[in-house]
């Protein structure tokens, strides 16, 4: 949470609308809209299939209804949220806060054990590096993306891409601050549009319940259903210091919804895989996700081990290990849906069916030649650079926030383009106070040490070079124990040091400046050799899928503010059929008293008072997946009845497609959290504020 990606503030001028329009009318002429299959896609908001739903569902929907939405959705670190007062209060989900609970916790206080609660605004504490944004305007920028590259290749294309990115983000708001514009490839790269976004640099902590009762049966129910989580947290934006205005929020329905109910899910999804060549998605079962698998493995072993030493080492490896779980356990079930062959099959299909009706159009193969040809030979770079561009540049440092925080600083200091806004943000950043676990910091550089010597050979020059005549052990204890990183103060000045200065000022620094060159040397060849020709492919296979299927689908998730649409519903699979609802009074049937079915201990002490026939979770159809995180979940009539806090099982092969008999969205209801807020975790305050009598 504490670092965040640099991205120049800029604004904006066309409205959505009028870029939807814009948007359509340029792809309509390639051909007749077809229509998505079940309740697939995740849409963005200037190309939501408002009829397909409308017919489908019987809903009123309009572009006055997703403005309102639009307004009302918010991003935050690695999730989603919405605004649900018009004093700025956020609704998200527990795990998507509990970093911030745990930052804000202590020895003597754990309020990731205990529960954050605040009887008034006085108490709500500030999340460190927390940020939330609304997107407030798209504006298609296709034409310019396009022809910034036309004609390149290699280091050059991408050179010329990202100047004339920065250009655009620059020209369009780079004197407000209060703004953040990204430039977002979609189609994979077939489309590319600006989105800007209000933003929220003070956000704080105003709910969260106890871990037991959010994560309540742990990593066995995790993607299971039926669950007991009550996995929801609030924020609140401030500026100024005081609450933001947010006129633009959804209203607070504490009334569950019913089965067959329309749900829609606004939110921004992390990433998906679905526009993927057949050469692409073997690439990632055979080489990426067995080593990602294998790497999460081992650090989530050592980190296990560690929690077992102490009450405080369970304490600050809580979060940490709670994300490697989750991490692994969906990543597993990506692999596994790699390695089926009914759905790779149907994947081969679909795509020889598209390479078939391209080959039958001259005009087609003459525009885009062969450019799954060309992705086939640019897997064969990527396996060759993958593991050395792993090791040293994508996963540098084993997830050590040190490490992160240091080589954001070496690299800023080396960067002469960067602006004043920039290196603000940078100082901000990197000086906020936040709790540093010491020894979790060494045991993830130890890991990465460990496995950079095994998977590069110790005959590796860089590896050579970064160990000399040191084990990894040592060295992690070395640089850990000898870095002045730790100190808020320390990294603020650090922010401001020449490249000389950070070499001689700590041990840390000088070993991330003495190995850097190595590491940005191979980071440029995969962005020349494996970025750029798959960018310039992924282009026109994005052009055959427009020619040949038209306007009317949903692009990759990419992270960026999506709608889903679908029904409450569950499921049935092996003839056992799967209820959509879960109740409270299940809580306390399933509990044992064991970890991890052990009850909150709010809900023991409260179980006289608890309405039993509450739903707690319930399931929709609606397409997901991670970074959604926190969404809200909304009826037809505009109002929020739920945060998306997982899926099934079934959905974590929803990275490379959708299947509408077993995919299900799994939520935690406003009903819970209303009965929550009166019986079991007294806050009136909050229910006057959400409108509930």
């Amino acid at each position: 949470m504490l670092l965040r990606s640099l991205r120049a503030a800029v604004s904006a001028t066309a409205s959505i609308a009028a870029t939807s329009a814009l948007w359509a009318g340029a792809l309509a002429i390639m051909a007749a809209p077809s229509t998505a299959r079940a309740d697939e896609g995740m849409w963005t908001f200037d190309n939501f299939p408002i009829q397909t739903v409308n017919d489908k569902y019987g809903t009123r929907i309009d572009q006055a209804w997703l403005d309102r939405v639009r307004n009302a959705a918010v991003r935050i670190q690695g999730c989603s949220a919405s605004f649900v007062s018009d004093e700025g209060l956020i609704l998200t989900n527990w795990h998507c806060v509990v970093g911030c609970v745990q930052e804000l916790s202590s020895p003597e206080q754990d309020y990731v054990k205990n529960g954050f609660l605040t009887a008034n605004r006085e108490e709500e504490r500030r999340c460190p590096g927390q940020t939330a944004e609304v997107l407030v305007d798209i504006v298609d920028v296709t034409d310019r993306v396009l022809g910034a590259g036309a004609g390149l290749e290699g280091a050059a294309f991408n050179a010329a891409r990202t100047a004339e990115t920065n250009a655009i983000q620059t020209e369009a708001c780079a004197a407000d601050p209060k703004f953040n514009c990204q430039v977002i490839s979609f189609y994979r790269g077939g489309r590319f549009a600006l989105y800007k976004f209000r933003r929220y640099e003070d956000v704080r902590l105003v709910f969260a319940p106890e871990n037991q009762a959010a994560f309540f049966g742990g990593d066995p129910d995790n993607f299971n259903f039926p669950r007991y989580a009550l996995d929801a947290g609030f924020l609140r934006a401030y500026e100024d210091g005081r609450p933001v205005e947010s006129p633009g929020f959804l209203r607070w329905n504490p009334n569950a919804p019913a089965e067959g109910d329309p749900v829609f899910v606004a939110g921004n999804p992390g990433s998906t895989s679905r526009l993927l060549t057949m050469s692409q998605l073997e690439r990632l079962r055979d080489q990426q996700l067995p080593l990602t698998l294998i790497q999460n493995s081992e650090l989530r072993g050592r980190l296990l081990e560690y929690s077992l030493t102490s009450d405080e080492a369970k304490r600050v490896s809580f979060d940490p290990v709670f994300g490697l779980e989750n991490s692994f356990k969906a990543q597993y079930g990506q692999h596994q849906a790699l390695l089926d062959p009914e759905f790779l099959g149907a994947r081969r299909d679909a795509e020889t069916e598209l390479r078939a009706r391209v080959t039958a159009d001259p005009s087609l193969v003459q525009q885009i030649g062969d450019p799954w040809g060309d992705l086939e030979r640019v897997q064969a770079t990527a396996r060759e650079l993958y593991l050395p561009v792993r090791q040293l540049e994508q996963a540098a440092g084993g997830g050590s926030t040190l490490y992160q925080m240091a080589r954001a600083i070496v690299r800023a200091s080396k960067n002469t383009t960067m602006t004043e806004a920039q290196r603000a943000r940078l100082v901000a950043a990197v000086g906020a106070e936040t709790p540093i676990a010491v020894d979790m910091e060494e045991i993830r550089l130890r890991y990465w040490l460990s496995k950079t010597r095994e998977y590069l050979t110790v005959d590796n020059p860089e590896v050579k070079a970064m160990l000399g005549r040191e084990s990894p052990e040592a060295l992690a204890d070395r640089l850990i124990s000898g870095t002045r990183m730790a100190d808020a103060a320390f990294r603020a000045q650090a922010a401001a040091m020449t490249t000389e200065q950070l070499a001689a000022a700590d041990p840390l620094l000088a070993f991330i400046i003495a190995n850097d060159a190595a590491a940005s040397a191979i980071g440029a060849r995969w962005a020349a050799e494996v970025n750029a020709p798959t960018a310039r492919a992924a282009e026109k296979v994005a052009q055959a899928r427009f020619a040949v299927y038209g306007v009317n689908q949903y692009p990759d998730a990419t992270f960026s503010l999506r709608l889903s649409y679908g029904r409450v519903e569950g499921w049935t699979y092996r003839g056992v059929t799967v209820p959509a609802f879960t109740y409270m009074g299940g809580l306390y049937e399933r509990a044992t008293g064991a970890e991890p079915f052990n009850a909150a201990q709010a809900f023991i002490d409260n179980e006289s008072r608890v309405n039993k026939d509450t739903v707690y979770d319930f399931t929709s159809t609606n397409d997901i997946i991670g970074g959604n995180s926190g969404s809200p979940v909304i009826n037809a009539a505009g109002e929020v009845i739920g945060a998306a806090f997982d899926g099934n099982i079934h959905s974590l092969g929803g990275a490379y497609g959708y299947d509408g008999a077993l995919n299900r969205t799994v939520s935690v209801s406003t009903a819970a959290i209303t009965e929550a807020f009166r019986n079991i975790y007294p806050s009136p305050h909050l229910l006057e504020e959400l409108g509930v009598r």
